[in-house]
């Protein structure tokens, strides 16, 4: 019997207290990212000076609380949130081979840096995290996968963390897929160039992560007065689902997959129930605008362009892998828990949801979303024979 039958291609780490502040330089120290602790005992991020954060316990509810009742601190988490070896023993005992990480505290398109209003500060900032996550990959390098935060802000600084990374092992770029909404060019403005090169130079995918771009803070307010916490951040959940969509749809007329076919990008945490209709529209669109006489260089449909370069990933859903699969490709799809984030699968609702969602699928289809596919994109290096095989 195999041990190991997943490739989970979105999950968190938990940023532990001294992260930067052990770190950064002692004329940052004061304004960098840390620890702060209410009257209540319970642990908030603070971004530089500002005002507090979330709970340090809010993206880590796996198995240990939820969004409205979050872990309060560290000693209240699943250890697998913020620990590398409790980490990889969860792993084990989920079957799951390797994990793809993303941070929390910087922002899931390194945005919230941004607040910090001091370049300098802001790429330490950027570079401390890349560093530790890869000090924390290094429990197992193989199962571990880090993905490299940028600084976007500036693309010559960003196209040089990116080759940094690299050689110290990452497996792909975050950014932002909606720069615009922080005062940059569009995704298909030639200022972009460097870093699309360097992602095909290098091999690398490039992951547009739900909430990596206008999270539209001042309405969430607004709808918090007027329809209550829960069901606003409920609301807001599937916002941010459908604003992948958003950057998808500018991704595809963009230009950047007609000019770099071998580049490759993953809908990170978006699920993939909207893309069948998004590309029928597309292609409809595309085709009823007579898009190639204003840019004859557009020699495939947004269909066929989503198909050669474009990946999602899901993990809750039920229909769509069900019903779906074929519209999307079975090659473009990837499976994800995004432990220990409120919204994951935990324990035995891992299992659950992959046997009951993939029921109607052939093994070969199975086994493509769940291990294959990621393999490939993430050049993940296997277990050897007797890590495969079941104690």
């Amino acid at each position: 019997m195999s041990r190991y039958t997943i490739i989970d291609v979105d999950t968190h780490v938990t940023e532990t207290p001294e992260l930067w502040t052990s770190r950064a330089p002692a004329s940052m120290r004061d304004r960098v990212p840390h620890v702060v602790v209410g009257r209540d005992g319970s642990q908030r991020w603070s971004m530089g000076q500002g005002s507090p954060l979330a709970h340090v316990g809010m993206t880590a509810t796996a198995g240990v609380g939820s969004f409205k009742h979050p872990p309060k601190n560290y000693e209240e988490m699943h250890p697998g949130a913020y620990d590398a070896k409790a980490r990889l023993k969860y792993m084990d005992e989920m079957g799951i081979w390797a994990m793809v990480m993303y941070p929390n505290v910087g922002g899931f398109g390194a945005q919230q840096f941004l607040k910090l209003n001091d370049p300098e500060l802001m790429l330490t900032c950027v570079q401390i995290y890349n560093d530790w996550q890869t000090e924390w990959a290094s429990a197992d390098a193989r199962r571990l996968l880090p993905i490299t935060s940028i600084p976007f802000w500036d693309v010559d600084a960003a196209v040089k963390e990116v080759r940094r990374c690299a050689a110290m092992g990452h497996k792909g770029i975050l950014f932002t897929g909606e720069p615009q909404y922080f005062g940059k060019p569009l995704l298909g403005d030639p200022h972009w160039n460097p870093l699309w090169q360097v992602a095909v130079d290098l091999d690398l995918p490039i992951s547009f992560h739900i909430g990596s771009g206008d999270m539209a803070e001042g309405m969430v307010k607004e709808r918090i007065k007027s329809y209550g916490r829960m069901a606003t951040f409920a609301e807001l959940a599937v916002d941010i689902f459908l604003r992948n969509g958003v950057q998808l749809n500018d991704l595809l007329m963009s230009g950047v997959l007609v000019r770099y076919p071998r580049i490759k990008f993953v809908s990170v945490e978006s699920g993939i129930g909207w893309i069948p209709f998004v590309l029928e529209a597309m292609d409809y669109q595309f085709q009823g605008n007579s898009v190639r006489e204003e840019h004859p260089e557009f020699e495939l449909l947004p269909s066929e362009y989503f198909a050669r370069n474009v990946y999602a990933c899901y993990w809750f859903e039920q229909t769509a892998p069900r019903r779906l699969i074929d519209k999307i490709g079975v090659d473009n799809v990837l499976f994800e828990t995004d432990f220990p984030h409120p919204t994951s699968l935990f324990g035995d609702e891992v299992h659950a949801r992959i046997k009951s969602g993939l029921s109607d699928c052939e093994e070969s289809v199975r086994h493509k979303i769940l291990w294959e596919n990621a393999q490939k994109l993430y050049k993940v290096t296997g277990p050897s024979a007797d890590e495969m095989t079941q104690s």
